[in-house]
């Protein structure tokens, strides 16, 4: 017995030396970063909040820094040229997403936009791109966004006859709820069943770092319940999923004012275009919910926690409130609510969205790339199958493009500045960039500019009773992406009478 714990012992002790042998010599080639500890590397040091953990490593380590994440290795980005050199530079070789077990579960084995590979993804994204999220079918679902805005601006307007307190969020998440669900599916919120709180239930689950992604061994143990709760999660998404397919196929809608889902089910039935016919050979009923879920993800949780984070912004900001609001008085007029067409019209209200996704990108950290082969990068050895994660929030807050007040909430930085927000300038990177960049970025960015609009527009707001502006939480709940931990409350006072 005490000879079979000695050798245990032995063992442990050679073996990591060893892992503390190889790991020296690999690290004289990578990028640098820290040492982290055997088996688990650095995971056990990245906090509830992995972003501003990164943030921090970089300011020690410099803006390409390695670690060790589980067996992974991790290439953690955090400065516009290095952005650039990743997402642009050497595109090609990091166009691949990482397999990953939420995405396996909950999204029917990568068959949707955000985590496939290969020919499928090539096809996939350009229906997306070319059908689904195009212009001209944005363009069509105006009127829609009008009406639903108008609905909510009705309700306020009750709450502040009332004098009311108004939970914005709630209201907030409810438009894009309504928006997205018409767009998608042709029709408001289904009562049958919670769109938003069973895609926030997901996006919080994918967004936390799953220690069998990085240590596959410890997989069957599922020693943080995230398995199950992938399972169980994925159940629900599936079973509201395939009541809306069912519907749409025998009720399905083949004229000119199409939803997503009829025409991604036109396309599985190969009665498309000729431009899809590699796709529709490969879409199937998976692919179709797989799409589904990439759409709702992407529509509804980063709409609307960029404007609650920039109306809480406002309310902190009393001036560039009053700017924005005197813009829209001037462009629009106090007599009728805003347009779309009057969006670009609104510059002050343009730098206050790039100064909201600067302060708080739509995504923390982008979607994960890795290494499809071995490759130099300034110097640094990139090993393939390298996880590569571009740090937004850390980019968002580099002094050296920002200048010393970068922690400041300032849209007047953007007056003299051409560094735009869709993925060319490296600076600002809510959408991500290259060919794994947001191909719902216009439909996301005109949904965050609209309602925003009316709802500065249409109210004054206020903080409830006894409260300041230092009682603004300003917490963070990391997931996918970053949602204030509190919803944010306050009290509307109408300023336009039309409706």
């Amino acid at each position: 017995m005490i000879l079979s714990v000695a050798f245990s012992f032995l063992f442990l002790v050679l073996g990591a030396a060893l892992w503390w042998i190889l790991d020296t010599r690999q690290r004289k080639l990578l990028p640098p970063g820290p040492r982290g500890f055997p088996i688990v590397g650095s995971l056990f040091n990245l906090g509830t909040l992995p972003h501003r953990t990164f943030h921090d490593l970089s300011n020690k380590y410099g803006p390409i820094m390695s670690l060790r994440m589980g067996s992974v290795p991790a290439i953690v980005v955090s400065s516009p040229e290095a952005a650039q050199l990743f997402l642009k530079t050497h595109d090609s070789n990091f166009a691949v997403r990482p397999q990953m077990e939420a995405v396996a579960h909950m999204s029917y084995g990568n068959n949707g936009i955000s985590f496939t590979n290969g020919t499928y993804w090539r096809h996939v994204r350009k229906f997306v791109v070319q059908e689904l999220l195009a212009p001209a079918k944005i363009n069509s679902f105006q009127g829609m966004r009008r009406e639903e805005v108008a609905l909510v601006v009705e309700e306020i307007k009750k709450a502040a006859v009332a004098g009311e307190v108004v939970n914005v969020s709630d209201k907030v998440g409810s438009l894009i709820e309504n928006m997205t669900f018409r767009f998608l599916l042709g029709r408001s919120k289904d009562d049958r069943f919670d769109l938003k709180g069973i895609m926030t239930e997901a996006f919080t689950l994918a967004g936390q770092f799953n220690l069998a992604d990085f240590v596959p061994f410890l997989k069957p143990f599922d020693l943080q319940g995230l398995t199950r709760k992938y399972k169980e999660s994925s159940k629900k998404l599936d079973a509201m999923l395939e009541l809306i397919i069912d519907e749409h196929e025998q009720n399905l809608n083949t004229g000119n004012n199409r939803d997503i889902v009829d025409e991604m089910i036109i396309l599985s039935r190969n009665d498309s275009s000729v431009n899809h016919r590699e796709l529709a050979k490969l879409i199937d009923r998976s692919s179709i919910k797989s799409i589904m879920i990439d759409i709702i993800t992407a529509a509804i949780d980063t709409s609307f926690t960029s404007i609650e984070w920039i109306l809480t912004e406002l309310m902190r900001h009393p001036s560039a409130m009053k700017k924005c609001q005197d813009e829209l008085a001037s462009v629009v007029g106090l007599d009728k609510m805003v347009e779309e067409t009057d969006i670009p019209k609104l510059e002050y209200l343009n730098m206050v969205v790039k100064e909201g996704m600067r302060l708080h990108p739509i995504v923390p950290l982008l979607g994960p790339h890795e290494a499809k082969e071995d490759i130099v990068i300034n110097g640094y050895h990139i090993p393939q199958k390298s996880r590569i994660i571009v740090n937004a929030w850390a980019i968002g807050r580099d002094a050296k493009v920002w200048g010393d007040k970068v922690l400041e909430f300032i849209p007047e930085r953007f007056a003299e500045s051409k560094i735009d927000l869709r993925g060319r300038d490296f600076e600002l990177l809510p959408f991500g960039s290259g060919r794994r960049g947001c191909p719902g970025m216009q439909l996301g960015l005109l949904s965050v500019q609209f309602v925003l609009a009316q709802l500065l527009h249409c109210f004054d707001w206020e903080l409830p009773l006894g409260k300041s502006i230092d009682d603004l939480d300003m917490t963070e709940q990391f997931g996918l992406t970053i949602p204030r931990l509190e919803h944010l409350l306050l009290v509307p006072n109408i300023r336009v009478k039309a409706a």
